[in-house]
């Protein structure tokens, strides 16, 4: 009888030390504490009570693919079959910005606390491995939700890219219904061309090894292509601020020194037109409300 207790003293705090080994088990998704989120590396959704973005009607120069993501978001936001979406592209011309506007523009419509309004959950780059731990909470959840990923891409030796294909259209689950994924890159097909030629020149099968890398942006059902934008695309850029903020300078003014802002920098783009509406309306002592 002795060695028997002994056994099962001994089998029961084995038992506790593998509980405690074990991680914490996820808490529930409350989603509706908010209509946006960031999903921490701790695995808990953290409201976001006022997203930063900008309205959609002063993203300039990007009206075609402007046009096909919020088609494909106003089809997900209603039940109907649409894709991951992946833009990709020149810095600073309002992929993240898009994205962010796009669902803003689809719960506007809709009361504060509709369950139809669409839930942004933003998935930082280096939680990307996580991303089926989220994909198990938001499954089979009555809200639609975009996961969303700014500046994806993967580096030499980061096999994390592995399960994202997974999750995104592969596994017996595949993606929950209720959940769409956008991303956005600087690199078309998200990894370095350095990358995919050193896989290329190294591999015992070179097709079959830069296919593997490739088929990841196959995964995504829309590319969005961003390019640099003209003078002109750029002015409109800066007169829409302008306009929108009602900033109090001539428009001959307005160009030149917009003109000379970006020629200082090298670039052209909506961020870089963005950051001289902040300098021109600190100059003016005007408040960007």
């Amino acid at each position: 009888m002795a060695q028997i207790g002994s056994d099962t003293d001994l089998l029961r705090r084995i038992a506790e030390a593998l509980e405690r080994l074990a991680p914490a088990a996820l808490p529930a998704a409350s989603l509706d504490a908010a209509d946006a989120f960031i999903w921490n590396a701790e695995g808990v959704l953290e409201p976001v009570p006022e997203v930063s973005r900008v309205d959609i009607s002063l993203l300039r120069g990007v009206d075609r693919v402007r046009d096909i993501l919020i088609d494909n978001t106003v089809r997900f936001a209603r039940g109907l079959p649409a894709n991951n979406a992946l833009l990709w592209g020149a810095r600073g011309m309002g992929k993240s910005s898009l994205v962010k506007a796009a669902h803003a523009a689809i719960n506007a419509p809709l009361p504060p606390k509709s369950p139809d309004r669409l839930i942004l959950i933003e998935i930082h780059r280096e939680d990307i491995e996580s991303l089926p731990r989220l994909m198990g909470l938001l499954r089979g959840q009555p809200r639609r939700a975009l996961i969303f990923c700014d500046d994806l891409s993967f580096d030499h030796d980061d096999a994390s890219y592995k399960s994202l294909k997974a999750v995104l259209e592969g596994g017996i689950e595949g993606r929950p219904r209720n959940v769409l994924f956008y991303a956005t890159s600087n690199r078309r097909h998200l990894m370095p061309r350095d990358m995919m030629e050193n896989e290329r020149s190294t591999a015992i099968n070179p097709s079959e090894a830069v296919e593997e890398k490739v088929s990841l942006s196959d995964r995504f059902g829309l590319w969005l292509g961003f390019h640099n934008c003209s003078q002109a695309d750029y002015l409109d850029m800066v007169d829409g601020y302008a306009a929108h903020y009602g900033l109090k300078i001539g428009g001959k003014e307005l160009h030149a020194e917009a003109i000379e802002w970006s020629a200082t920098r090298g670039n052209r783009s909506g961020r870089t037109a963005w950051q001289f509406i902040q300098d021109i309306a600190g100059r003016l002592g005007q408040t960007l409300g």
